[in-house]
């Protein structure tokens, strides 16, 4: 009914840069708005740590790893959030989740929930 959908993972080699794209979306007839999105990464054999995160005002906050090296954004209109991530190295080697508390307006009411992403993988390797 409603759901994030993830792209622009890949292999890249050490400094380089990639850029993940992450859009809601709900049935028609609904209106999906996202508040909080953001970007977490799960490192294989470690827990799932915050990379960063953007309030609808755009407000912004960055994991200590990636501070200055990652830059996150969005486009309300679109229901989407972005994370360009530059200088990258090999210790950010991770599966990449997008995540949004949302509200979805339908006929019969609203909800409000958690959204997560099904994952997107980044290899950072020469």
């Amino acid at each position: 009914q409603v759901q994030l959908a993830e792209s622009g993972g890949g292999l890249v080699q050490p400094g380089g840069s990639l850029r993940l794209s992450c859009e809601g979306s709900a049935v028609f007839g609904s209106t999906l708005r996202l508040n909080t999105m953001a970007w977490y990464r799960q490192i294989s054999g470690k827990e799932r740590e915050l990379v960063a995160d953007i309030t609808s005002e755009g407000n912004t906050n960055y994991g200590a790893a990636v501070k200055g090296r990652f830059t996150i954004s969005r486009d309300n209109a679109k229901n989407a959030a972005y994370l360009q991530m530059n200088s990258l190295r090999p210790e950010d080697t991770a599966v990449y989740y997008c995540n949004a508390d949302y509200l979805l307006f339908e006929d019969s009411g609203t909800v409000a929930g958690r959204l997560w992403g099904q994952g997107a993988q980044v290899t950072v390797s020469s």
